[in-house]
C-alpha cells in the first residue's frame, strides 16, 4: 500500500479504502434526501401558472416543506414541468440556390463628434457565402424592404427562402414553423421569388453563417477603421462585403465566394432589372408659398395654386405627384439636415 500511495501520489488511507471496496464504487444514497410529492408539485404548478419563485414560496410557507430552490427546479424538470428542455437545432443540407439568411444587430461606433448607435443589416447566401452589409440609424419594415431590394438587385439573383428570426418586421404572429408572415411582406417577397422562414426560438444557429458574419464584422471590419459620416461608413461596408470578402478564401475550406457564386447562380432565381423599388406613400397639401413639409424639411412644388399632392418616399429620394404626374423629384438630404427649404436649382 505504501508503494501504491507513492506511485499514484495519493494517501495510504485512500488506497486502503479502495482496496477494501475491491474496485467497486459504493451506491449509498443520501440520508437527508428530500422526497417531494409529485401530485403536490403538479397542483402548485397549476395554481401558480408555472412561476417557480411563487411555487417555492408556497411550498416552504404553506406546505412546510423545507426545500432549496435548485432542488425544486430539478424536481419539476424531472416531472416534465417548468422550463422546457432545449431542443437541438435542425440540420439542413447545404444546397445551392436554396437559402439566404438575414438579420440585424446594433453597434456603437465613434462617428465625428460623439458615440453613435447604428443598426447593421446583413444578408448572406448560405452556399456561396456571399454577403451584403449596410448600416442604418433606424431600421423598420420599410428599411428592411429597401435593404433587401438593394442587396438582391445588386446580386441580380435571390434564393428560394430567406431564414430570419422571429422579428415583428416580417412576422405577424406565432413563431418558428407556426409563424405567420405579414401579408405585406408575403407580397413583397413574392416579387423576388422567395419566402420568409422563421427559425425556432433560441435556434439562432439555424442561421449560423449570418451570425458568424456579424462576428467577422465586429472583429475585422470595424477594427482599425475610421468613419466620417454614415455615407462613408456604408461606402466602406459595401467595398468590404462585396469586394474584399467576396474574393477572400475562407480560412479552413479555402472557398472563394466569387467562384462559388458563379456555380450557384444557375440555381438561383434571376431577377428582372425592372423591379420597382419599395416606397411609402403620403398625402400632403402645399402652403401659400408652394412648399410641402416632409421629414422636418420643406420641398417646393411647381405650379401657381395650392394643390393636394402625393409623395412617394424611396430609400434615397422623394417623388412628388400631382394628378398622377411626377412634377418634382428630390434626393433625400443627408443626416442632420432639418428645417431647410429645398427647391430646384435656380428657383428663388
Amino acid at each position: 500500500m505504501r508503494e501504491i500511495s507513492r506511485l499514484l501520489n495519493i494517501s495510504r488511507n485512500s488506497v486502503r479504502v479502495i482496496v477494501k471496496q475491491q474496485g467497486v464504487m459504493p451506491t449509498a444514497a443520501r440520508k437527508d434526501k428530500i422526497q417531494l410529492d409529485p401530485e403536490l408539485l403538479g397542483r402548485l404548478y397549476r395554481e401558480c401558472d408555472g412561476w417557480m419563485q411563487r411555487i417555492h414560496e408556497k411550498l416552504v410557507e404553506e406546505e412546510q416543506v423545507q426545500v432549496s430552490y435548485p432542488t425544486l427546479t430539478r424536481a419539476l424538470r424531472e416531472l416534465d414541468l417548468g422550463r422546457s428542455r432545449k431542443v437541438r437545432c435542425d440540420r439542413v443540407p447545404d444546397q445551392p440556390g436554396e437559402e439566404m439568411q438575414h438579420d440585424t444587430t446594433e453597434y456603437y461606433l465613434k462617428l465625428p463628434g460623439r458615440r453613435t448607435r447604428v443598426i447593421a443589416s446583413l444578408i448572406y447566401l448560405r452556399y456561396s457565402k456571399r454577403r451584403y452589409l449596410k448600416f442604418y440609424r433606424v431600421f423598420n419594415r420599410f428599411a428592411m424592404k429597401c435593404f433587401l431590394h438593394e442587396a438582391l438587385m445588386f446580386w441580380g439573383y435571390s434564393a428560394r427562402q430567406c431564414i430570419i428570426d422571429n422579428t415583428n418586421l416580417a412576422r405577424l404572429r406565432g413563431s418558428g414553423k407556426r409563424a405567420v408572415i405579414v401579408p405585406e411582406m408575403v407580397s413583397f417577397s413574392g416579387r423576388y421569388g422567395f419566402q420568409f422562414v422563421c427559425h425556432e426560438i433560441k435556434h439562432s444557429n439555424r442561421k449560423a453563417g449570418n451570425e458568424r458574419s456579424f462576428w467577422t464584422v465586429e472583429t475585422n471590419f470595424l477594427k482599425g477603421r475610421t468613419f466620417e459620416t454614415m455615407d462613408d461608413l456604408n461606402a466602406q461596408a459595401l467595398e468590404w462585403a462585396t469586394v474584399r470578402m467576396h474574393h477572400r478564401p475562407a480560412s479552413k475550406a479555402g472557398l472563394i465566394s466569387a467562384k462559388a457564386f458563379e456555380h450557384e447562380r444557375c440555381y438561383l432565381t434571376r431577377l428582372s432589372r425592372h423591379l420597382p423599388a419599395p416606397y411609402c406613400s403620403y398625402e400632403r397639401g402645399t402652403d401659400q408659398y408652394g412648399y410641402i413639409s416632409f421629414g422636418a424639411n420643406h420641398y417646393w412644388v411647381p405650379g401657381s395654386k395650392r394643390e393636394e399632392v402625393k409623395l412617394l418616399e424611396y430609400a434615397d429620394r422623394l417623388k412628388i405627384f400631382q394628378h398622377r404626374t411626377c412634377v418634382a423629384e428630390y434626393p433625400l438630404p443627408t443626416e442632420g439636415v432639418k428645417n431647410q427649404w429645398i427647391s430646384p436649382e435656380g428657383q428663388p
